[in-house]
């Protein structure tokens, strides 16, 4: 079981998260709300999570494959529901950018894999209703 304990530690809505292993996110709401931009809004860590979930999916898949991966990049836009609360994410979209000696095909099927079979993250964004969509980008080294 996993445990977070969340402390108010800025104004009204600045507060830090911290695991049971004592890593720490602040998180924080807009200053046009009450907030301070003291940290990350709530529902941007959720498309963070889906960030670092695939990014270990896809790196462990393609070494097992001996795919040498350099370095590591991925853009993540997010469009939320509109004029409702709450505000559930609804469309995902991912630019995966892989760099080193990758074969495309393999990135493009440790991609897929990921995001439709592997990445927890994903698969709660999508039951909640998101619909998630990616490019890949494979950079030779």
């Amino acid at each position: 079981m996993s445990k977070i304990e969340l402390s108010r530690v800025k104004g009204d809505f600045g507060f830090e998260a911290t695991d049971e292993h004592g890593h720490i996110l602040r998180m924080d709401s807009s200053p046009e709300s009450g907030g301070w931009d003291f940290g990350v809004r709530p529902m941007q860590t959720l498309l963070m999570g889906l960030g670092g979930c695939s990014a270990i999916d896809v790196i462990a898949i393609l070494k097992k494959q001996r795919q040498v991966v350099s370095d590591y990049k991925m853009i993540i836009n997010g469009e939320r529901e509109k004029g409702v609360e709450p505000s559930l994410w609804k469309d995902i979209n991912i630019e995966f950018h892989l760099y080193g000696q990758i074969d495309e095909d393999k990135a493009a099927k440790a991609v897929e894999l990921s995001v439709n079979k592997y990445c927890s993250v994903a698969a709660t964004l999508k039951k909640a209703g998101a619909t998630i969509k990616w490019k890949v980008f494979v950079h030779q080294a």
